[in-house]
């Protein structure tokens, strides 16, 4: 969820800059085409565009509570804001997702091929998650929308919780688009 509302994040695992926000541990990688390539591709793109749209619609909608309710608001107030702005950030944070997806894809490949790339990534929510975060919070710095920003730092403190939640369906995702 917080991916939304925004940094390069580098698909070397031993290079993770401020945007990767955790290092990469795992068995020797395999070569294979980037994920970035796969789901960048023009006949891919608006699918995977149009996935991961409704899956922060889904993510939002079952969260419950007090942070539930905080995170509805701001993704509303987002969504009146400007109601394309989550079909764009994903568009637009979609390259660096996947390349900082990239490390554990091509270790999952290493060493679960055929598994669940979703619980592959929910085994190892620490440091995907940091990752993933760091983009939006990299972005977060150069933003000159205040309402926007304002929204972020509004569910930022809870973001992991909710990006480590949202990890298996992410996977299944990026394992549907790119295998």
């Amino acid at each position: 969820m917080a991916a939304i509302f925004g940094g390069d994040s580098p698909s070397n695992p031993t290079a993770a800059g401020p945007a990767a926000g955790a290092s990469f541990t795992g068995p020797p990688l395999v070569e294979e085409a980037p994920l970035r390539e796969t789901l960048l591709a023009p006949d891919i793109q608006p699918q995977v565009i149009a996935d991961c749209e409704a899956l922060v619609d889904r993510e939002v909608a079952e969260m419950s509570g007090i942070t539930g309710t905080a995170v509805r608001i701001a993704y509303r107030t987002v969504r009146t804001f400007d109601a394309g702005h989550i079909r764009v950030m994903i568009e637009s944070l979609l390259p660096d997702v996947a390349e900082a997806l990239q490390p554990w894809w091509e270790a999952f490949h290493g060493e679960a091929a055929g598994g669940d790339f979703g619980a592959y990534l929910a085994g190892r929510e620490d440091g995907v998650a940091e990752s993933l975060i760091g983009i939006t919070d990299e972005r977060r710095k150069f933003s000159h929308r205040a309402t926007i920003v304002k929204a972020y730092n509004t569910v930022r403190p809870s973001a992991i919780k909710h990006v480590k939640a949202a990890l298996p369906a992410l996977g299944r995702l990026v394992q549907k688009h790119a295998a």
